[in-house]
């Protein structure tokens, strides 16, 4: 039987384009609650693989006719046995989506954020997947990237497509839920990779330190760094020719970043209110608030884009308008979600002292973005 086959990345495009999808996840229950496919207009069905044979029409009774279903699994193996199962009982349009939710958490989909002052261009690449977003400048032929994800084929990719010369990788802090690839690309293109001090203490590697205010010339725009500590103690922001503020794990669209990574919730609680209610409220209400991660799907804009005016998020995001110190505290330390997966291996891996194969690393980085208070 020849089963059909859908890749992530026509998944991605098909949500993007606001498609109405039916996904079928065949994962156990308590894997498919922590974590699934979203979307605008995904309507999602879980049936364990080992229960479906006998569930196969009450499942496909929830997919209008006409209609195609989309399964996927893990890694894309149980996927295929259960699209087998639901073809020979008959039903059509059948698709098994390739590689899983291993795949779908590793997809990066670059979109346009908009023009830079001084003829550049900025993306976003969008880890849809694992609400992760890194940045892409462009400028005169030169190029930087922030927040760096540890996969670096797309990132090289678009280098090529779009003949960039990469010259700067930074990261905004010392990441905990998922793996930096700035290092690696910084070392294997020959650009500078520049990290926050105050959380490169304990790193094993050369880098080049970025401090408050300082100013790198890219191309012909100009990156300015903002000290911001808070979710870590070297938490560092980035305004990009006074247009766009990169805010790492700091501040979110929807919500603002946790402080307890390091275990020192209660010790940097403090920093984070001073960042949110004085640091960033001295910055133009006009900037463009771009995160290092989202929440959910709600955050995207129509395009997949995910950003928001500085001064719009200091009149709507609950999280920079608790003006009472006290309740603050409360808010933050009271509402943390779990700890993302391996986080503490995460942290010992970008500062160089662990080492871990590939597919390590993956099953490292599984599950859903965890980085924000709810």
């Amino acid at each position: 039987m020849s089963i059909k086959m859908i890749s992530v990345k026509d998944v991605v495009k098909k949500i993007l384009q606001d498609e109405r999808l039916y996904i079928l996840d065949v994962r156990p229950k308590e894997s498919f609650d922590d974590w699934k496919v979203e979307g605008k207009s995904v309507e999602v069905i879980n049936s364990p693989s080992n229960e479906l044979l006998g569930k196969i029409d009450t499942v496909m009774e929830k997919v209008p006719k006409g209609e195609n279903l989309y399964v996927i699994c893990a890694k894309g193996k149980s996927s295929l046995k259960a699209v087998e199962k639901i073809v020979q009982e008959g039903y059509n349009n059948i698709y098994s989506i390739d590689g899983g939710m291993r795949a779908w958490s590793e997809h990066l989909e670059p979109i346009k954020v908009g023009d830079l002052k001084n003829g550049g261009v900025l993306y976003q690449f969008v880890r849809i997947g694992k609400g992760c977003l890194s940045y892409f400048i462009i400028s005169n032929g030169k190029g930087a990237i922030i927040d760096t994800n540890r996969m670096l084929e797309p990132y090289e990719e678009f280098l090529t497509n779009h003949s960039i010369e990469l010259t700067h990788v930074f990261d905004t802090h010392l990441h905990a839920d998922h793996i930096s690839g700035g290092r690696r690309i910084a070392e294997k293109l020959g650009a500078t990779y520049y990290l926050p001090p105050k959380d490169a203490g304990e790193v094993t590697f050369q880098h080049q330190p970025i401090e408050d205010s300082n100013e790198m010339i890219v191309g012909h725009s100009t990156i300015k760094a903002i000290y911001s500590p808070g979710h870590t103690i070297g938490s560092t922001s980035f305004i990009v020719d006074d247009q766009y503020l990169m805010t790492g794990d700091i501040l979110f669209v929807d919500s603002i970043g946790r402080p307890d990574l390091a275990g020192k919730a209660e010790d940097w609680v403090g920093d984070l209110r001073n960042t949110l209610y004085k640091r960033y409220k001295e910055l133009a209400d006009d900037l463009l608030v771009l995160p290092a991660h989202y929440m959910g799907i709600k955050e995207m804009n129509d395009d997949g884009s995910v950003f928001e005016k500085l001064g719009v998020l200091y009149k709507e995001n609950h999280g920079l308008n608790i003006h009472d110190e006290t309740e603050f505290r409360k808010a933050v330390t009271d509402n943390l979600p779990p700890q993302p997966n391996s986080y503490e291996e995460i942290r010992l891996l970008n500062m160089g002292k662990l080492n871990r194969q590939e597919e390590e690393q993956s099953e490292m980085e599984i599950g859903p973005n965890r980085c924000a208070i709810r």
